[in-house]
């Protein structure tokens, strides 16, 4: 009995061997499945990741031309825009130059008729006052036979009452019409000046208030 007991411990052994090994076995057979579809696993990612790589790779080298593409068409837009900003400038500059020398010969030519104007006025009131002072100096002589006359026919009054009242009447009525007419006269020439005064400030209000109106006009357009 004493030996029995080794031989079923020996069996007992070799069952528990014999299940750790297949144990072992089943486990190994598991690590290398495992392993296997780990480094199956580990391919494909690293397959996928190529492949992520690669269409990434496209896609950044698309979007560099594309960019490339845009910056290109940016530039051309940016010198085509300076372009024609510069040209803009330069017409508005050519216009500009344009209204200065048009408002430059409107104003020498306001001028020209402002001094014409002052030319034709002050020989009016020259002209004017030549003819005032010969009515004058017609008034004058005509008071100088007046009263020569007068004075001739205080002394002669007895021979002109001896002639007749007749005579007498005529020169009186002469007298009258000399004054008359000389009034007329000095009427006249002062209405016709006074007619030369108003048309004379009422072209150059005219011309005053064309002068403001170009400049207005051209105060609008400068800041157009």
């Amino acid at each position: 009995m004493a030996m029995a007991e080794p031989n079923l411990d020996r069996g007992t052994d070799s069952s528990d061997l014999y299940q750790a090994e297949t144990e072992i076995r089943f486990l190994k057979n598991t690590i290398n499945a495992l392993r296997d579809e780990l480094e199956s696993l580990q391919f494909e990612n690293q397959e996928n990741v190529q492949r992520a790589v690669a269409n990434a790779a496209d896609e950044i080298t698309q979007l560099k031309a594309t960019a490339a593409a845009l910056r290109e068409e940016l530039d051309n837009l940016s010198f085509e825009k300076d372009q024609a900003v510069q040209q803009a400038i330069a017409n508005s500059n050519d216009k500009i130059q344009q209204l200065m020398q048009t408002a430059s010969a409107l104003r020498e030519e306001l001028d020209n008729l402002s001094f014409e104007k002052d030319q034709s006025v002050q020989k009016a009131v020259a002209q004017g006052g030549d003819t005032i002072r010969q009515l004058e100096g017609a008034a004058s002589a005509l008071r100088e036979e007046l009263d020569n006359l007068s004075f001739e026919k205080d002394q002669s009054v007895q021979k002109v009452v001896a002639e007749g009242s007749d005579k007498a009447h005529q020169l009186q009525q002469t007298t009258v019409a000399l004054r008359e007419e000389l009034d007329t006269i000095c009427g006249r020439y002062e209405d016709q000046i006074q007619t030369l005064e108003r048309a004379s400030r009422d072209e150059i209000k005219q011309l005053q208030e064309t002068a403001a109106a170009l400049r207005e006009e051209l105060e609008a357009k400068n800041g157009q």
